[in-house]
């Protein structure tokens, strides 16, 4: 068994063990003890092309719940975490989402997929529900339509901007984009479009759309190979990031690669092997392995009790899942879903542990540094 399926069946064994409690609730209601029952629906891919990615996020965030819930000094009230499988299909997410804010659930929380987030926020809109923490949302989720979502993550825009301008430094303005052909890959298409915009760089030299976490990559290798870029960014999950990446090396590109997080940085290693040295992926969140910055040395604590392995999708998860904690605080005891959400929209400049968060940001964040990591051939990542 391979490193990436024994913890991904571990970390679907864990988030099933979470889903077996779970039953129909009602808003902020009460549990035994007095203690108040704040309910979480999230809707994530436990299954199909994002599982690695969902399974790792939805973890990371019951890890979170369940050492929240097991602390000796109460604050009055618990969370439950209800989690349903979507299969990374917006349809299935859009239903899931109904289902829990019908079923009791105060707010919807870590959706993962850029279309599944679209399709939670529109149900958390018409419900007048909160949306919080989507993991790979659009940037057309940021503006101020939509008052009812919070953000953890920075935008696609700012990685894009970060990615763009580290190329740009190092000479090369001729830039490439490989993206799925799903919501995901056109927004991120977008960022980086308008990241040469803003940097006054030049166009791209060509774009490409592949089938999503697909190996059928030939012919946007061709499409790509005639612009001769010296760099190529990435929109893609890790099946079809490591199936182009190995097809256009054979054509002789020696030039760069550069991934949005969203790739899954765990898998994509799992994908290449060796062949991954000198892929540059961005990261949202600090290194879950960096003990020295608070909130990663709390997250390995809570790791050490429990079956998982460090990754920065399940450390993200943690986070969103300590900061929607820190939010409810923030709201005080008896609060409703509009003081929630009045408390969220005054957290500017939360340090969780070491690593501050803008719930309130725009489309860019200036709070946060975006990290750019390449990954050596025998897995030591490197910023």
């Amino acid at each position: 068994m391979s490193r990436t399926t024994g913890r991904r069946t571990i970390l679907r064994a864990a988030v099933a063990t979470g889903l077996a409690g779970l039953g129909i609730g009602h808003a902020w209601g009460q549990a035994k003890g007095g203690t108040r029952k704040i309910v979480l629906g999230q809707s994530v891919p436990l299954t199909g092309a994002a599982s690695e990615i969902g399974l790792a996020f939805a973890a990371g965030a019951k890890l979170y719940v369940d050492a929240f819930n097991a602390r000796k000094n109460n604050p009055g009230y618990h969370f439950e975490l209800r989690q349903l499988d979507d299969g990374y299909d917006p349809a299935k997410a859009g239903a899931n989402a109904k289902k829990m804010l019908a079923d009791g659930a105060d707010l919807l929380f870590g959706f993962v997929g850029t279309a599944s987030s679209d399709a939670g926020a529109d149900v958390a809109t018409k419900e007048g529900a909160i949306f919080f923490a989507p993991f790979a949302a659009s940037d057309t989720l940021r503006d101020a339509r939509h008052a009812n979502v919070f953000h953890v993550r920075p935008s696609m825009a700012d990685e894009a901007f970060k990615m763009v301008r580290h190329c740009a430094t190092l000479g090369q303005t001729r830039i490439a984009v490989l993206a799925e052909d799903d919501a995901m890959g056109r927004a991120g298409l977008a960022a980086v479009n308008q990241a040469l915009t803003e940097q006054k760089l030049p166009p791209l030299v060509g774009s490409a759309f592949v089938p999503v976490n697909s190996d059928k990559v030939d012919a946007a290798v061709a499409t790509l190979a005639k612009g001769n870029p010296q760099a190529i960014i990435q929109v893609s999950l890790f099946n079809s990031t490591a199936a182009f990446i190995r097809k256009m090396r054979k054509t002789g590109y020696a030039g760069a690669f550069l991934n949005f997080s969203v790739v899954g940085i765990d898998p994509l290693f799992t994908a290449l092997g060796k062949e991954i040295g000198g892929v540059v992926v961005s990261q949202v969140v600090p290194s879950p392995r960096s003990s020295a910055t608070p909130i990663v040395k709390e997250y390995l604590a809570a790791i050490e009790n429990s079956d998982q392995s460090p990754s920065y999708e399940s450390l993200e998860g943690f986070i969103a899942a300590k900061t929607l904690a820190e939010a409810v605080r923030r709201a005080g005891k008896g609060t409703d879903r509009a003081g929630l959400q009045r408390a969220m929209g005054t957290m500017t400049d939360y340090d969780v542990g070491g690593f501050r968060i803008n719930l309130r940001a725009g489309i860019r964040d200036s709070v946060r540094a975006i990290d750019l990591v390449t990954i050596t051939p025998d897995g030591k990542i490197v910023r």
